[in-house]
């Protein structure tokens, strides 16, 4: 029973200090850009507003986002300029996005 208590508490403990730890990597306005990014292309996949190559190009901007992303977080942490940086990229990659799909190309 004391083993049990014990065991409980250490793993309380550690998930409290794990938390604490990744407290300055979250970053929820990052995660929902790239996110709604991510459903803007496959909408416009969808809607052949976009051309394969054009869908592939867009992926591949967010690929090198999500790694460019983790590798500012491999510190444990995301400095501000880091996060102003990720947010510039963003909006490059929404209005590359915007400019896609509302060009003539489309999907046959």
């Amino acid at each position: 029973m004391m083993n049990k208590k014990i065991m409980f508490v250490s793993l309380i403990a550690s998930a409290f200090f794990m938390n604490a730890a990744y407290a300055g990597v979250k970053d929820p306005k990052v995660n929902q850009r790239q996110h709604h990014q991510h459903e803007r292309v496959a909408q416009g996949v969808k809607s052949g507003e976009l051309t394969r190559s054009e869908a592939k190009d867009l992926r591949g901007d967010q690929r090198e986002l999500r790694q460019k992303e983790r590798a500012y977080k491999s510190d444990g942490q995301l400095s501000k300029a880091e996060r102003v940086d990720l947010h510039k990229d963003l909006n490059a990659n929404s209005k590359e996005i915007y400019a896609d799909k509302h060009n003539s190309d489309v999907r046959p």
